[in-house]
């Protein structure tokens, strides 16, 4: 299903490309893609939650449509959560991210929590039980060696040659893509091959301070400011129990930050569970904010 409409806005100093699906009248929905998606990510899920739902769906800064500044630094969190703070203006919404727009939406419900009503990650991540994770040596930082690979230069270029082969393997490693049908690989294709855009979306990884440690050689790591870091609204987490690139000791310890907190599990889909299980997302969201798909 195709957006009912989009438009670019000017926030934040950024223009901003933006989807929409549903009526404007009804409770906004904030729909946060990660790496290395875009805004048209949410065309299986957004046609299920838009009859109850004002869904918006922005491409990030420095993804598809919208601006790609140059540099490392305007990637920090911060300007990346003061973006899509801008987007929200005064009006609350329930924010769903996946992946990096996880890490936003983490941020907002954090940091701007007046405008977070509900919290919704799809196979995302909070920071603190991420680089606690990270740190151990473990499987999940045996699962994230691609981070530090990322961050070397020239990894956007590896990245890109052959028709953007590199990527189309670390998006796919040890995962089901059967939904990236020919259509929507194009579609792909053409919003990674946007001027500056691939650089752009590594700078999300290189401007972030998560430490990756080397496999079987844990590091130590200094305190967190827990206080600081608490989701204090409804949380809703949906897992898509086949990751391997996110896994369930990502995760342990969140209800240290987030005290109504509900776990779902969705069986037989990976980290693309969005496109791969639409419908039991959906109806996983819907019955926790107390209505029928």
């Amino acid at each position: 299903m195709e957006p009912t409409r989009t438009e670019t806005r000017h926030v934040n100093g950024q223009d901003i490309f933006l989807r929409y699906w549903g009526d404007e009248s009804l409770p906004p929905l904030l729909l946060l893609h990660g790496f290395p998606e875009y805004g048209g990510a949410w065309v299986d899920l957004a046609p299920y939650l838009c009859a109850h739902f004002h869904c918006i769906a922005p491409d990030q800064r420095g993804y598809g449509q919208s601006s790609a500044p140059e540099g490392i630094e305007p990637y920090a969190m911060a300007h990346l959560m003061a973006d899509m703070a801008a987007l929200l203006g005064d009006k609350p919404a329930t924010v769903l991210g996946h992946d990096w727009g996880a890490s936003v939406a983490y941020a907002l419900a954090m940091f701007r929590p007046e405008l977070v009503e509900r919290l919704i990650v799809l196979n995302g991540v909070h920071p603190v039980p991420f680089q606690k994770a990270l740190a151990t040596g473990g499987a999940q930082t045996k699962a994230s060696q691609y981070i530090p690979v990322l961050r070397k230069e020239g990894s956007s270029r590896k990245l890109s040659v052959d028709d953007f082969a590199g990527l189309l393997e670390l998006f796919s490693a040890n995962m089901d893509l059967s939904w990236l049908t020919p259509e929507r690989r194009a579609a792909y294709h053409a919003e990674w091959g946007r001027p500056g855009r691939m650089r752009a979306m590594i700078n999300w990884y290189r401007a972030s301070p998560l430490q990756v440690a080397e496999p079987g050689r844990p590091i130590s790591l200094p305190g967190f400011p827990t206080e600081r870091l608490q989701v204090r609204c409804p949380h809703l987490l949906i897992w898509g129990s086949e990751d391997t690139a996110l896994l369930p000791e990502a995760t342990e310890g969140l209800e240290l930050f987030a005290a109504d907190l509900t776990r779902v599990e969705i069986e037989g889909a990976d980290h693309w569970l969005h496109h791969q299980k639409p419908k039991e997302v959906a109806e996983a969201i819907l019955d926790c904010v107390g209505v029928d798909l």
